[in-house]
Formats: C-alpha cells, sequence, structure tokens
C-alpha cells in the first residue's frame, strides 16, 4: 500500500528543508527493494556466485507528488534513487554518486498532457520494458543484447519530455535532450519519441532514439536505433513480439564494455537489427512463468550475432511480495562478447541463475 503525505515530510525524509503544503497537494512515498542470489558462469573469470540488489529492478525509494492548480492544470513532480539493498550504498548505473540518479523531473498536466523537465527514460526504452517478458530484469534482461538508449542505462538527462493524453486508445511521447556543450547547441544532443496504441488484449508501441556524437571539435556520424514492440494477451499466455533496426556509433552501445572473455577491446555494433519473442503465463494468481528468445544480426564485417535464451519463473507471496528464479544464456558468434547481466549489472560471462525476493511498497 502507497502512503501519501504531506509534502514538508516527504522532503524532510531526504533532508531538503520543508515547506508547507497545500490542501490540493499529495506526495506518495514508493519503493521496491530486491535481493537474491546471483551464479554466473562462461567468462574468463570462471564461476561467480554474489549475494546482490536489482535483480528483477533497480532497488529504489522515489518521492511523487502534485498540486492541482485549478482549471483542469496540476503541477507534477518525481525524484526517484537507487540504494544496493545488500550494502546500503547508492547504486544507480553510471550516475551512483547521484543522489536522484534513477529519475529528477518536474512538470505539468492537464487536458492537453503532461510536460517534464529533468533526468528521465528515453521514449524507445519504455517500448523496450514495455515488451520484454522479464520487464528489462532478472537474468533474461533484453537489454544483455538489445540497445539501452540515452546518456547511461536509458534514461536522458537535460530533458524535455511532452506525452499526449490517450486518444481512442492512441498515445505518444517526444522528448528532447540538450548536449549542453560549450559552443554548441547540436553537439551531443538528443532526440526520442514513441507512438502506442492500446485496444483490449493487444498493445503495439513503435519507439526511436536518435543520438548526435558530434564535439565542439570533430563531427561524427549519427545513432539511431528504432523498435517496434507488440503484446497480445491470449488469456492463459500472453505474447511479446519486438523487431528493432540500429544504425550508426551508439546505436547499440555494448551493455559492458570491459571483455570478460580474455583479451580484446569490445566492439559495439553500428549496423544491426534484433528481434524478440517471448510469452508470460500465469498460473493462477501466484505462478507465473516467462520465456523469451532474442537474436541481434551484426550486419557489420565483423558479424558477431548473438543469441540468448531466457527462462523464469516468479511465485507470488502477495500483491507486493513474489519470490523468483531465472536462467539466461547467450550464445556469441565470431568472437562477440555480450554477456549475461540483470536489471543494473552488467555480468561476467554468457550464464547466469537467479534466485531472489521482490517487495514493492
Amino acid at each position: 500500500m502507497k502512503h501519501k503525505v504531506l509534502a514538508a515530510a516527504a522532503f524532510a525524509a531526504v533532508g531538503i528543508q520543508a515547506v508547507p503544503a497545500l490542501a490540493q497537494s499529495s506526495v506518495t512515498i514508493y519503493g521496491l527493494i530486491d535481493t537474491g542470489i546471483v551464479v554466473e558462469s562462461g567468462g574468463a573469470a570462471g564461476h561467480v556466485t554474489k549475494l546482490t540488489s536489482g535483480i528483477s529492478g533497480g532497488s529504489r525509494i522515489g518521492f511523487k507528488g502534485t498540486e492541482d492548480l485549478g482549471g483542469g492544470m496540476s503541477a507534477l513532480f518525481l525524484l526517484e534513487t537507487g540504494f544496493q539493498n545488500d550494502t546500503g550504498a547508492l547504486g544507480q548505473s553510471s550516475t551512483v554518486t547521484s543522489l536522484f540518479g534513477r529519475q529528477s523531473y518536474v512538470g505539468l498536466g492537464g487536458d492537453f498532457g503532461t510536460v517534464t523537465v529533468g533526468r528521465q527514460y528515453t521514449p524507445q526504452y519504455l517500448v523496450l520494458a514495455g515488451v520484454d517478458p522479464f520487464g528489462t530484469g532478472y537474468a533474461g534482461d533484453a537489454a544483455n543484447i538489445m540497445p539501452n538508449t540515452g546518456n547511461s542505462s536509458s534514461r536522458m538527462d537535460n530533458t524535455v519530455k511532452y506525452a499526449s493524453p490517450n486518444f481512442s486508445g492512441v498515445t505518444g511521447e517526444l522528448a528532447y535532450g540538450f548536449g549542453e556543450t560549450a559552443g554548441s547547441t547540436k553537439a551531443a544532443s538528443q532526440i526520442g519519441a514513441a507512438i502506442g496504441y492500446a485496444n483490449g488484449p493487444l498493445n503495439v508501441r513503435l519507439g526511436f532514439h536518435g543520438r548526435n556524437n558530434d564535439t565542439l571539435t570533430s563531427e561524427t556520424s549519427s545513432g539511431r536505433s528504432t523498435l517496434l514492440g507488440a503484446t497480445y494477451n491470449f488469456g492463459p499466455v500472453k505474447l511479446h513480439a519486438a523487431y528493432g533496426i540500429n544504425k550508426g556509433v551508439n546505436s547499440s552501445p555494448m551493455r559492458n564494455a570491459v571483455n570478460q572473455y580474455g583479451t580484446g577491446a569490445v566492439v559495439a555494433s553500428t549496423d544491426s537489427a534484433d528481434a524478440l519473442i517471448g510469452v508470460t503465463v500465469p498460473f493462477g494468481v501466484q505462478h507465473t512463468f516467462l520465456a523469451s528468445y532474442i537474436h541481434k544480426n551484426d550486419k557489420t564485417a565483423r558479424n558477431q550475432d548473438a543469441d540468448q535464451f531466457a527462462l523464469g519463473y516468479r511465485y507470488a507471496l502477495s500483491k507486493r511480495t513474489d519470490l523468483y528464479a531465472a536462467y539466461a544464456h547467450i550464445k556469441n558468434k565470431n568472437g562477440g562478447t555480450y554477456t549475461v547481466g540483470s536489471s543494473i549489472e552488467l555480468g561476467s560471462g554468457n550464464s547466469a541463475w537467479n534466485a531472489g525476493i521482490r517487495h514493492t511498497f
């Protein structure tokens, strides 16, 4: 159950000077705590066994709130920080030292949709997370071989995002990330967009992300990632499918920049296509089986294709707590270096087992 508290109390909890809350304002504290055992193998390090945090999804605590401004308009904000439950340290990808490195934005909403500014998820990543049976978590995380776009792990810094209202099942998003390069408004800038349609059991979304790789002193190619994803719920089984096209530098960045299989550089594909097919199979109210297969077709001269096979199981102890187990294996070709990680970890080999507990509040 989510707990609503006064805005003053929420800000005080994170060490920020509180201000009086208006009667029309509300703040919700929410979070996720995930801890489990991970066994990795297939890399130069051999078997690696560890207790870790953030397997199914990064452990986090967040504050989100709204204020009614009248006339159908409201102000809104979200601040979300990640942490490592096994050690208590901050933990949120490359922004590990940031207080709110997962998300941090403020904006306005109304009949026109919402406009938000700050650090936010890219529209293309939200398409991937929505179509992946593993929700871009566990060992079966689609982001092991499919691209995470943005500045780091699916998020864009310095971003203005517009999300449309729902028009008979059709929704859209448009986002622009300022590169903030001195002397240039173009260098290092990013743009993202998505459009979707949901009607009953069918959900289809198309996402795009473009990244300008220029610096102040040099002009380089841009990276472009396009992803079409769909799910269809037949009742006893939910089918997942996706197809992505990635062109240019940074269009399909390697999740693990260090070669875990020995010596040699890690080289990201600059021309590839991804295909995903998967299923979610619930049994009763407590049991859920997950499975997916992903193929990366590297169209460069290196021809470093990869195939990922993944299986998972969740057992719901309640609406907020579940136990899980998952396994994934990647078959790398022609010296490819893809690794099996999880929601926030990179992995040390081409196979991994997970078993843990997840609680949301």
